[in-house]
């Protein structure tokens, strides 16, 4: 019999999300049953979107429920097997993140290639949120040669690998970040024109003085503020990729709207949200080009690193207040 500490939900956030609406639990795993294997987790993530799947309301994915434990990102080992598929020490990465260990079917597990690379990029880099800026950049706002583009969040899990792929692709980019450390970290990633938006009394005043003729493509990851300086700053013909909107999370009402809409109409912008689990059919051309990248030094990254499965809502909540630089990660013993 193994032993694992889980975090659940204890109860639904109502605006932003504290400790108390999490609790920490311990459960007994019994040997794997037929076609199971056992796996304990090394590293797991916490990312954005999980707060909606902490509201009572019909999304995508499911809600999370109370008094389950949550549900993200995870690699791990496999500590047992019933499956012939797998063997003890196999490295593994899931979606049963939240927990040390877990007992779950072979079916649902996926074995890890590394590509030389530590396992917890998998969770970043080199997985679902490099997969979005890859989908998003690429695909959704369809990048083309020529085009000026401006990322929010823009020192985050995704809009880092953003800024790199626009880079690396000869792209000028205006990445907007809160803080001088985020500031000075997108500088050394190469990225042109830095806005802080947190020393800019006028974040739609700073996106103009950089990028005076406007931008092509705007990554939104943050809503209100840059949504309205990317709608004033855009060329005709723009094209938005939505892929989070992070001001927007913890709101109890749907809010007043987006300033300066209109300007979609007039300047014929393109605005398109989406959710990469929608578009897995670019996973293998993300883990071709992304893993050549890394070798050649064309992609770095930033984690921030909570330790111990008790210090994943710590984690998960300084998400809302710009409190990670690159992406968070708890590092589970």
């Amino acid at each position: 019999m193994t032993t694992s500490r889980e975090i659940r939900l204890k109860s639904r956030p109502v605006g932003e999300p504290t400790a108390a609406n999490f609790e920490l639990a311990t459960v007994t795993l019994p040997d794997p049953a037929p076609g199971e294997v056992q796996v304990r987790n090394s590293w797991m993530t916490v990312d954005p979107y999980m707060r909606g799947r902490m509201n009572d309301v019909r999304s995508y994915v499911p809600p999370f429920q109370i008094g389950e434990a949550l549900q993200g990102g995870a690699v791990g080992e496999v500590t047992a097997s019933n499956d012939p598929a797998f063997k003890a020490g196999d490295a593994v990465q899931s979606f049963f993140g939240w927990r040390e260990a877990f007992n779950a079917p072979a079916a649902i597990v996926q074995k890890l290639d590394t590509y030389g690379l530590p396992p917890q990029a998998f969770l970043g880099v080199a997985g679902m949120p490099g997969l979005t800026a890859y989908v998003g950049l690429l695909k959704i706002a369809a990048l083309k040669d020529g085009d000026v583009v401006f990322v929010s969040a823009a020192a985050g899990a995704v809009g880092q690998v953003v800024c790199q792929i626009a880079k690396l692709k000869g792209h000028t980019v205006i990445g907007s970040a809160g803080g001088a450390d985020k500031a000075a970290w997108l500088k050394e990633i190469g990225v042109d024109h830095v806005i802080d938006y947190k020393a800019e009394p006028d974040l739609t005043a700073a996106l103009l003085r950089a990028a005076p003729d406007g931008i092509d493509v705007y990554f939104e990851n943050v809503g209100g503020a840059h949504m309205e300086a990317a709608l004033m700053a855009a060329k005709p013909f723009g094209r938005f990729a939505l892929c989070g909107m992070i001001s927007q999370y913890n709101a109890t009402d749907i809010g007043p709207g987006v300033h300066g809409l209109i300007m979609a109409v007039g300047k014929q912008l393109r605005l398109e949200g989406f959710i990469v689990s929608s578009h897995t059919d670019m996973q293998a051309d993300f883990i071709r080009d992304m893993s050549a990248w890394i070798a050649s030094g064309k992609i770095k990254w930033q984690e921030t690193v909570e330790e111990g499965v008790e210090n994943a809502p710590t984690a998960f909540l300084k998400l809302f207040k710009g409190e990670n630089l690159g992406k968070m990660l708890v590092k589970l013993s």
